[in-house]
C-alpha cells in the first residue's frame, strides 16, 4: 500500500488495514500465519516530516527453539516512526550515531506494506520458545522432556572440558 505523501490531508490520515503477507517474507523461517496481520496506523505531515505511529497484531505458529514442537505466538506490537526525505539528507564521508537512526522516504511515496512487514519482522524473539520453563530434547534419545521424562543417564561433564578431568584423577 504506497501512501501518496502530497495527499495526507492536514488533520492526517488513519488507516485500518489487513496486510496478507506470505510466511516466506518473515525473517522466522518456521512462522507461518494464522490470520492476517491487522494494522491501525496514523500518519500525520509536518512540513517534510512524515510521523507514522501504528500498532499490529497478528496470530503465528512458530517452532519453539528447546523442544521443535510448535506454539502460538501472538504479535501486538506499537511502532512510533519518523520519516525524512532521502533529498534532504546531506551525504557524509562518516555516518554519525543519530544518523542511523534516521528513516527516509524518496518520490513523495512510503510503502505501508514494507513498514508494517519491517515492524513484524521485529516483534519476533531471538530464540522463539514455547514456555521459559521449556526442557527441550533428551540429548540422548532425542525425548521431548515436557511430554515425559526418559530415564537416559547424561553425562554432566561439557566434552570441552573431559579432558582437564583426567588429570585431577591422576
Amino acid at each position: 500500500m504506497i501512501i501518496d505523501i502530497q495527499k495526507i490531508p492536514v488533520k492526517g490520515l488513519r488507516i485500518i488495514e489487513d496486510f496478507n503477507f506470505a510466511s516466506k517474507e518473515l525473517v522466522e523461517e518456521d512462522a507461518v500465519f494464522l490470520e492476517p496481520v491487522h494494522a491501525e496506523i496514523e500518519i500525520k505531515k509536518i512540513q517534510s516530516k512524515i510521523k507514522i505511529k501504528g500498532k499490529i497484531s497478528t496470530k503465528l505458529n512458530l517452532t519453539c527453539g528447546r523442544c521443535l514442537s510448535p506454539y502460538l505466538y501472538k504479535v501486538d506490537s506499537s511502532f512510533d516512526l519518523v520519516f525524512l526525505p532521502i533529498e534532504n539528507f546531506e551525504l557524509k564521508e562518516e555516518l554519525e550515531t543519530e544518523d542511523l537512526e534516521k528513516l527516509f522516504y524518496s518520490n513523495e511515496e512510503i510503502d505501508l506494506s514494507e513498514i508494517v512487514l519491517e515492524q513484524l519482522n521485529l516483534s519476533f524473539p531471538l530464540k522463539p520458545l514455547c514456555s521459559d520453563e521449556c526442557a527441550g530434547l533428551c540429548p540422548v534419545c532425542g525425548q521431548r522432556l515436557k511430554d515425559k521424562k526418559c530415564n537416559c543417564e547424561i553425562d554432566k561433564v561439557d566434552p570441552r572440558l573431559k579432558q582437564l578431568s583426567l588429570f585431577k584423577r591422576g
